[in-house]
């Protein structure tokens, strides 16, 4: 055997193996001509636990801490020893290892991880997919890249996990041992990523909580020409009647407004006409793909993950998922033709929008500079077959499709037309959009959406503004009615799925610090598109936060961490920062051994912040309620016996062992069953 292609999954290795002619199986492998395909099954390694670099740290104690292990340890998942005992022989009998796992920094580690652990020394390639269709893979092929090229992808990734078992190992056991001394029978889980994330919800759920509405008041008035009526809007000329939104909060004055213009006429001050173009919307990044069908959909994150993940290695219909940038390269205008008629094969009914586009357009999206790892996710080269997707994939391809269609078709074209008018002296005001060009928005059709208010679409479906009468200036209307509306604040809405990952993706935002707000790019984010749903799921499974219908609220549980955790650890800047850090691991601007020398000297800090904690203000759970989330308690049936389940479950997976009966004196404390070992991320 020549040359051994090292794939993060089986249906990877099939796809690829396919190509290159390496069909015949064998243990944990494909083998062909001069060639040998295996695969992983994702990460066939994981972080050392403390006791195997000294078994005294078994035992968990605020005077170990911190725990910093000098060379880093890692060991064979269980379920995974099989498949390393494969990779680990296939190893010994090649020349060149080509590493085809995803091309991104988890795929970089998963392969790279392998090579570490069996000691290879020898030549290594990388092959760069953005799609597993034949195409792609043969594309791919012809340019496999040098395994130098990668290996600071590999470091960043190595920055990351190890950064990850620092913070998440020594918080969790610092804060969880204190929590134990005042009486609390659990693991309070605390990492470096999800404890920013869980900040953010809390703190916006406390927005909410503490949220006192104040009133505020609109005088409308319904007008009436020879060319038809509509709608105006008073505008106070008095900054004292005004709020810093500049919302009337003076109802006396509003009603006198209405008072007086009920019999008068109002005189049309001004008509400006502006024709307005929008730009077709770019393609999708995972993270824009997840908002976008939460939005429209109520998918969960980690569900839009795992469809994306199947169009892309099942039905060979999308490319790679996990991608942070929403251009594409010039390069790939030359297949512009083959993928629309790909697209026209494996679904006929696309002929009379096909028939609409201009694949001679150009449209902002082609823009090399912008390109990052990996390009948007747009439909590959060959055909699928669509009757093989299920529902919630179909709507998720065809977003994809929609998407990337709409760069073919011209610009959205309309005349906004805003006018000003005097009633009794008060101005008003009214504006209209008359559509001249539909373009690219003849792809989303208008209509409500199922969680339209979650995201400012860039799709066509943003609500439409009046049709206008045609106007002209010193123009005469009739009052036909006056109106005060009574209207209050709003408070901030809750999460959803996609809000949160939008949120997560643009961490600066929720920077108060302008120090830290300044050495912060305004794209700086928590955690990487692969990554974020996995960093909800997380919160939910730990019972930090719960789902509400389509919302995403934290528990007392979750909200008690938060206020006894420093702020430090809770904040979103500094995390934004250390994904910040790993970005110049990646570029090579910055070494692995300097990343981690920064993360020991915020380790020491936080450990000494934590160590001061005088009392944590953890709440007190009825014995009969879910130590979680507080819903009510079932019996269920386990492996080991009997015990208290939450009735939440799946969406919480609250547990209690079952007990003696209740204590006169009051409420026995809950136990949790989330894990012993610490790790978080």
């Amino acid at each position: 055997m020549s040359r051994l292609f090292l794939c993060e999954k089986p249906n990877q290795a099939r796809d690829i193996g396919k190509v290159l002619g390496a069909t015949r199986r064998g243990n944990g492998c494909l083998h062909g001509d001069d060639v040998t395909v295996t695969w992983a099954v994702g990460h066939l390694l994981e972080q050392a636990p403390p006791d195997a670099y000294d078994p005294a740290l078994k035992r968990w104690s605020l005077d170990s801490l911190p725990i910093r292990p000098v060379q880093w340890k890692t060991v064979v998942r269980k379920d995974a020893a099989k498949q390393f005992k494969v990779i680990q022989g296939l190893l010994k009998q090649c020349s060149e290892v080509v590493v085809a796992t995803d091309a991104d920094r988890e795929g970089e580690v998963i392969g790279r991880e392998i090579l570490d652990a069996c000691r290879y020394r020898g030549q290594v390639s990388r092959l760069w997919l953005s799609a597993l269709d034949e195409t792609s893979i043969r594309k791919g092929l012809a340019s496999i890249r040098p395994g130098a090229s990668t290996v600071s992808l590999y470091q960043a990734g190595l920055g990351r996990s190890r950064a990850d078992w620092l913070v998440g190992m020594n918080l969790t056991r610092a804060f969880t041992v204190l929590a134990r001394q005042q009486g609390f029978d659990g693991v309070l889980s605390v990492g470096r990523v999800q404890t920013p994330v869980l900040g953010i919800v809390v703190r916006r759920d406390q927005e909410i909580a503490n949220f006192v509405p104040k009133p505020f008041w609109e005088v409308l008035a319904n007008l009436q020409t020879q060319g038809g009526a509509f709608q105006a809007k008073w505008v106070p000329s008095n900054d004292s009647w005004l709020d810093e939104e500049g919302r009337c909060i003076n109802r006396e004055a509003a009603q006198a407004v209405a008072l007086r213009g009920q019999s008068e006429q109002a005189s049309v001050v001004s008509v400006e006409t502006k024709r307005k173009r929008e730009a077709a919307p770019l393609v999708m990044s995972l993270g824009t793909l997840q908002q976008e069908c939460s939005r429209r959909f109520g998918f969960g994150a980690q569900k839009v993950l795992d469809i994306a993940q199947s169009l892309y290695e099942t039905h060979k219909a999308t490319t790679y998922p996990r991608t942070d940038c929403r251009y594409l390269p010039t390069s790939m205008l030359s297949e512009v033709g083959v993928v629309v008629k790909a697209l026209l094969h494996s679904d006929d009914s696309l002929s009379p929008v096909i028939e609409r586009l201009d694949m001679n357009l150009q449209s902002r999206v082609w823009n090399d500079s912008k390109i990052t790892a990996h390009h948007g996710i747009i439909p590959t080269t060959s055909t699928c077959d669509i009757s093989r997707m299920s529902e919630a994939e179909r709507q998720v391809y065809e977003l994809i499709r929609r998407h990337y269609l709409a760069q073919f078709l011209p610009a959205h074209e309309y005349d906004q037309t805003d006018v000003q008018l005097d009633l009794d002296g008060e101005c008003f005001v009214a504006s209209g959009r008359q559509v001249q060009v539909e373009g690219w928005k003849a792809l989303f059709p208008r209509g409500k959406s199922k969680r339209q208010d979650d995201s400012d679409a860039d799709d066509g479906e943003t609500a439409g503004a009046q049709a206008l009468p045609p106007l002209r200036q010193g123009e005469s209307c009739s009052v036909q009615a006056i109106q005060v509306k009574d209207r209050q604040t709003q408070p901030p809405k809750p999460f959803s799925e996609g809000t949160l990952i939008s949120a997560m993706t643009n961490a600066a935002r929720f920077v108060t610090d302008e120090r830290l707000k300044a050495r912060l790019r305004e794209s700086a984010g928590i955690g990487t598109e692969a990554t974020r749903s996995g960093i909800i799921e997380t919160l939910l499974a730990r019972g930090f936060l719960c789902k509400k219908g389509r919302t995403i609220v934290s528990t007392p549980l979750g909200q008690a961490l938060i206020a006894a955790l420093p702020t430090q650890i809770s904040n979103p800047g500094m995390t934004a920062l250390w994904e910040q850090a790993l970005d110049q691991v990646e570029e090579g601007s910055l070494s692995l051994n300097d990343f981690m020398q920064r993360q020991n000297v915020l380790l020491d800090k936080l450990i000494g912040l934590a160590l001061q904690q005088p009392r944590l203000n953890l709440p007190e759970i009825p014995s009969e309620s879910c130590p979680l989330c507080q819903a009510k308690m079932r019996k269920r049936n386990g492996d080991d016996g009997p015990f208290w389940g939450c009735s939440r479950y799946p969406e919480c997976k609250g547990t209690k062992p079952i007990g003696k009966k209740k204590r006169k004196s009051g409420a026995r404390k809950s136990r949790s069953r989330q894990g012993a070992s610490g790790s978080a991320t």
